[in-house]
């Protein structure tokens, strides 16, 4: 759940561990118990609780958790006191970081994100102080094995609302307004497209690249430990990552 919405993080995700995958239901069953706190457990009535049902499934979790779950929090709706916090730092060599968590209880989140910044060679900085890097777009990514028609995709992106679209051999990329994710992943799903990933993110202007290898091992072990507490909901970067062989 971090950086700007790339394939190859995508296709980590899918081959993930059991406790990788244990890690990000946690994290999207918190999301879970907040919508359903804010707009009721039924998701033909509450569009955020249906974006965070795709995004579950899209992750692999098996149906009948995201029941289990739903029923869960509907039921302990008073009981969730989660608060949504959002942290601003540099890592290593000055890269641009924002966390987004949801806690019940911000004095352990606060000082386990400072601690994970000084650790590893970054600092937390102040609100504001990166977040004019970004910008929040909506992204869509479509699975395919080099069998869709370019021009025809875009035909039927720009139909449903998307505003630009990048084309590769085994993704498709697309940009639109935050708010149409969930219009747009449906309209694709329907039109028989495999989305496997659609939500809002963060997007930076610009991108640091690492060279010295302390700095890519520090940078690798700080967003490792974000994304490894379950306060983290998502870290976004503009740490132009290397890719993996």
């Amino acid at each position: 759940m971090s950086g700007h919405s790339k394939w190859n993080n995508i296709k980590r995700k899918k081959e993930a561990t059991d406790a990788v995958k244990a890690k990000i239901f946690t994290k999207i069953g918190r999301e879970m118990m907040v919508v359903i706190k804010e707009g009721g457990p039924d998701p033909n009535n509450n569009s955020k609780l249906r974006d965070l049902i795709a995004k579950a499934k899209s992750n692999n979790v098996p149906n009948d958790n995201i029941d289990r779950l739903i029923k869960k929090a509907a039921g302990d709706s008073d009981k969730n006191n989660y608060e949504s916090l959002t942290y601003e730092g540099y890592g290593p060599n000055g890269v641009a970081v924002i966390v987004e968590c949801l806690t019940d209880n911000k004095n352990r989140t606060a000082g386990n994100i400072r601690h994970y910044f000084d650790k590893f060679g970054g600092n937390l900085g102040t609100t504001g102080c990166v977040s004019y890097l970004f910008s929040t777009k909506g992204i869509v990514v479509i699975e395919h094995e080099g069998e869709l028609d370019e021009d025809t995709v875009m035909e039927d992106v720009m139909e449903l609302g998307g505003d630009d679209m990048t084309y590769s051999e085994d993704s498709i990329e697309i940009v639109c307004d935050p708010s149409a994710v969930g219009d747009l992943r449906e309209g694709l799903t329907a039109k028989g497209y495999l989305v496997a990933s659609a939500e809002a993110e963060e997007v930076p202007s610009t991108y640091v690249t690492l060279t010295e290898e302390e700095s890519l091992r520090k940078m690798g072990l700080l967003l490792e430990h974000l994304e490894d507490d379950d306060d983290v909901q998502n870290v976004w970067h503009n740490w132009d990552m290397p890719e993996e062989e």
